[in-house]
């Protein structure tokens, strides 16, 4: 059987849970996109800051040569060379390589070669090394590259830095690794070669230019010139050395800024202009590491769709859990009830539909189990009359008409006060015995009167006795034997008690929907305490009290109206503040008897 639980929980996931894990994979791969989007861009802007400051850095350094030609006096020295006047010229050569060597702070090495007299000389450590004569400086394979090209400079890849002029100022251990610029020194005007000045520079600078977009050892950026020396790499193996091929293709497939390599590598690069045109700077960023946002957001959303789905779990269950559990309860009741246990009971102080349903239920049960009990005691009560009729119908045609003999003979005797006795006592005979029980308040009253025909013989002038019932009400259908039980109580309480000179009165009477017959007498009565615990004996279910033939014709009396119409039938009981005892019965009219 499918459960109501079940299917709550079933639509609370249909309609909420899978939902919003959809909402949620939509919204992360709408982030991923654009958080990937934008770590690329800004990757691409850090890209392209770096490569302007490189391009910058490298034009102030060729530039330097630059202010040779500012100076005159220095100029004249590499026009007219260094023979001339050795004196004046030395102290131009001092102050000019110092004033050069002491403007950038990269500098290690700086060397004037003058080509009048193939006169050479090198600063190292802010000291000037002595004249050195070197005619075939002009034959090294990276001048004659400068010397035959129409660039002015040339800048070599990163190596090791070399003595020039096999000078005592440069340590052996100084094993720096340096880039070289080769700067043509020529007259402006006849464009005639006069000199070379030559720097070397460290790569502590280039490297803190290039390291400024490197976030971890997992990265690497490249900077290789035109012909594919590498000038800096954060790998500091590849410095100096031609670019290995698989970074080479991995930086010729990114042409076009950006490509993201087979073995998951985002690559980006650019092509340098200025003074180092046609180098590249490059960035190759492992793509988990450059997507590290992005997957802690994924992670985040994952945890999030994971707290708030079992949030939404925990909540379908205790909804379910709160909205069935009532129906379960009330269905296993219902079951029971099935089972035959008709004294279930039921909530009834919840204020939702359940607790409307289970208030209903509960009046439900209630009327059929009065239901249940009144047929039942009913169905007792017939088969102890039947019983008793049966006992008491010993030949009753026999006892009627052998008592109808006798009131003959006691007319024909001259008796008619015997045979008056005899009639009534066989009416009141006749009326016992009927099986079928049923009555009027006609029938009653006749049967009231003959008992008291009999009973006025008996006392004869000590009682009196009024009967006062409106023609109206006495085809009104009652159970049998309702009247004379009061009426014979009325004997046994006042002259059998020695109360002489009662008054016994009969009546009845209509109060809304109620037919009211009374039976008072204005003799013997009872004390407040007698009348309580008579009320408590007539009032208490059979069930519930102990067994006692005590007050039983009341009590019958009570029990049967009860049973025959509903409980507001019934029996009041009154003590008329001590002058005497009433009983009234109640029934009412808006039903039949049953």
């Amino acid at each position: 059987m499918k459960s109501i639980q079940n299917r709550l929980i079933l639509l609370l996931l249909v309609f909420i849970i899978i939902p919003y894990f959809l909402s949620v994979w939509l919204i992360y791969q709408q982030t991923k996109e654009n958080v990937e989007r934008h770590e690329l861009q800004n990757s691409q802007e850090q890209v392209e800051q770096v490569s302007t400051e490189l391009e910058q850095y490298f034009e102030e350094i060729v530039n330097l040569s630059y202010i040779l030609y500012r100076n005159p006096d220095l100029f004249s020295v590499f026009e007219q060379g260094f023979e001339g006047d050795v004196y004046r010229n030395q102290l131009e050569i001092n102050k000019g390589m110092r004033s050069f060597y002491l403007m950038r702070n990269e500098i290690r090495q700086l060397r004037f070669f003058i080509n009048e007299g193939k006169s050479s000389f090198t600063v190292y450590n802010a000291m000037l090394s002595t004249r050195k004569i070197n005619p075939n400086l002009l034959q090294q394979a990276p001048i004659q590259k400068l010397m035959g090209s129409k660039a002015n400079y040339r800048i070599e890849p990163p190596h090791q830095i070399e003595n020039y002029n096999q000078t005592s100022i440069m340590p052996p251990s100084d094993k720096t690794m340096v880039v070289t610029i080769h700067h043509k020194v020529t007259n402006v005007l006849t464009q005639e070669f006069i000199g070379i000045i030559t720097f070397d520079i460290d790569l502590d600078k280039i490297a803190n230019l290039s390291r400024k977009i490197v976030r971890n050892n997992k990265e690497v950026v490249l900077l290789t010139d035109s012909d594919g020396y590498v000038i800096y790499a954060s790998e500091e193996t590849l410095i100096g050395k031609i670019m290995p091929e698989d970074v080479r293709s991995k930086i010729s497939s990114s042409t076009a800024g950006v490509v993201k390599s087979p073995e998951g590598e985002i690559v980006m690069s650019r092509t340098l202009q200025g003074p180092i045109k046609n180098w590249h700077f490059v960035q190759i960023t492992p793509s988990e590491f450059l997507f590290e946002d992005v997957r802690q957001t994924a992670y985040r959303n994952i945890m999030v769709g994971v707290i708030v789905g079992g949030l939404g779990l925990i909540m379908i269950a205790i909804i379910s859990y709160k909205f069935t559990r009532p129906i379960k309860l009330l269905s296993q009741k219902v079951q029971r009830i099935e089972g035959g246990n008709m004294h279930v009971r039921f909530d009834d102080q919840r204020e939702d539909e359940i607790g409307s349903l289970e208030r209903h239920i509960q009046e439900m049960m209630n009327r059929i189990n009065r239901h249940i009990d009144r047929e039942y005691k009913l169905e007792i009560e017939n088969r102890k009359n039947q019983h008793r009729a049966l006992k008491s119908q010993i030949n009753p045609h026999f006892l009627f008409n052998a008592l109808q003999s006798i009131a003959a003979v006691a007319l024909m005797s001259g008796s008619p006060k015997v045979y008056q006795l005899i009639t009534s006592l066989s009416k009141m005979m006749r009326y016992s015995i009927r099986v079928d029980q049923k009555a009027t308040v006609r029938s009653e009253v006749e049967y009231v009167q003959a008992y008291l025909k009999l009973q006025q013989e008996r006392f004869q002038t000590d009682f009196s006795y009024s009967i006062d019932i409106p023609e109206d009400i006495l085809d009104n259908p009652v159970p049998s034997m309702i009247l004379q039980p009061l009426v014979e109580n009325f004997f046994k309480h006042c002259y059998d008690e020695g109360v002489e000179h009662a008054y016994l009165r009969v009546y009845g009477e209509i109060q809304g929907v109620y037919l009211h017959l009374v039976v008072e007498n204005h003799g013997s009565s009872l004390t407040p305490e007698a009348l309580k615990a008579l009320e408590d004996k007539i009032y208490t279910p059979v069930h519930e009290g102990n067994p006692s033939f005590e007050h039983i014709g009341l009590k019958n009396i009570h029990d049967r109206l009860v049973l025959h119409f509903d409980q507001t039938a019934g029996m009041i009981l009154d003590s008329m503040q001590g002058q005497g005892f009433s009983v009234r019965l109640v029934i009412p009219l808006y039903q039949k008897e049953m």
